[in-house]
């Protein structure tokens, strides 16, 4: 018996070593907290999850979302492109911080530097293709503000394209979402934010081996970007973006005191919404949903196509009621209309509950019919009815 005793009173006193007090566990819980967080979901924009996501800080190099996002516009303008080279000036190559070593004078191409932000979060990459857009860094922040204003994000304001650290240059968590949320409207920038490593100048005397500072890209499956930051002030940041099932949600952590804290409450973020959540797409972003005849147009049957995608966020388990859409046009069109130009918006509804309210926009352009188009119309219409 006293042999058990012992052994019990042994047992005992192990089991109190390895227990830690409800609240010395929250308050370590507590300091590995981040400052600010938030979870949406891609198609719809739908918050997910969340604390303080309203809360202004600095987004350190995050802010290149933003410098990403004009440059991706540029390219798909046709007014920037991938092979086009840009020569590096010496501002550009001072830049402190992250950096892919550019040299004053050297010329790289836009594809490369895009490559060298995206993976490395180059700074000096970000000023000489910021320089190539504005003509000076300034003049480009002052772009960068003006997209924020477009977006609706009322708690930015930048100072630089790189996020090096500056007075009165913040974001926060929900609007970097929504930064990254537009950027991800330019599908080809996963190709260069999903890359784990590779190289620049693979084939001159001086190559440059290229790491992703986001390690969620190759342990976190789904994973294919976007940006990482860090200063002393900001501490560990990271917008992240994962795919799964046909389902694109967008996580954001700012004021991680470590970087493993800042990439463990992210993957936290992405399991629950991965978990908790699965998307119905109704239709593809560009995908036609009716044709416009107006009559006074030289076109008939032009085909009006979706902004974005339209989707349905759906709590696991829940079930969708009767859907029903309908396009509501613009009380007034006038020609001509432009390509891209808005001329309604597509309704969903589920059991007579608008649930889902999209841009509709022109395909192409649709110009005005020439008086003589007008009158041989007329003319064939007669002869159809006789």
């Amino acid at each position: 018996m006293r042999k058990m005793s012992l052994i019990s009173l042994l047992i005992a006193f192990v089991i109190c070593l390895g227990v830690v007090p409800p609240h010395a566990f929250a308050e370590k819980q507590e300091k590995e907290t981040a400052k600010s967080s938030i979870l949406i979901e891609r198609d719809t924009g739908k918050v997910l999850a969340g604390e303080n996501m309203e809360e202004e800080l600095p987004p350190a190099s995050m802010t290149k979302i933003m410098t990403m996002l004009l440059i991706m516009e540029e390219i798909e303008a046709g007014t920037l492109k991938y092979d086009e080279k840009v020569r590096v000036s010496e501002y550009a190559a001072s830049m402190g911080g992250s950096q892919i070593f550019l040299e004053p004078g050297e010329e790289m191409t836009v594809k490369d530097l895009l490559k060298g932000i995206a993976v490395a979060s180059g700074n000096d990459a970000s000023v000489a293709l910021a320089e190539k857009i504005a003509g000076t860094e300034d003049a480009f922040v002052k772009k960068m503000n003006e997209k924020a204003r477009e977006l609706g994000l009322s708690h930015t304001k930048f100072q630089n394209a790189t996020g090096l650290p500056a007075a009165d240059h913040y974001s926060t968590a929900k609007d970097m979402a929504l930064m990254a949320r537009a950027l991800l409207g330019h599908e080809e920038i996963t190709e260069f934010t999903s890359i784990y490593e590779d190289y620049l100048r693979k084939d001159s005397d001086d190559p440059f081996w290229l790491v992703n500072t986001n390690k969620l890209v190759k342990f976190y499956p789904g994973v294919d970007g976007l940006k990482t930051g860090f200063t002393k002030e900001a501490r560990y940041c990271l917008t992240a973006t994962a795919k799964k099932d046909g389902m694109r949600v967008v996580a954001v952590v700012m004021g991680a005191e470590t970087p493993k804290q800042r990439n463990i409450e992210v993957s936290r973020l992405l399991d629950y919404g991965f978990n908790q959540y699965t998307i119905k797409q109704l239709y593809k972003q560009d995908q036609t949903v009716a044709k416009l005849d107006m009559l006074k147009a030289r076109n008939k049957d032009v085909p009006i196509v979706t902004a974005e995608p339209v989707s349905l966020l759906v709590k696991k388990g829940e079930k969708l009621g009767e859907l029903s859409s309908k396009i509501i046009y613009q009380s007034e069109l006038s020609l001509p209309l432009k390509a891209g130009e808005q001329v309604g918006v597509l309704e969903v509804k589920a059991d007579g509950k608008l649930i889902s309210s999209t841009p509709v926009i022109m395909k192409e352009d649709l110009p005005k019919a020439s008086y003589w188009l007008l009158i041989k119309r007329s003319f064939d219409d007669m002869v159809k009815f006789h």
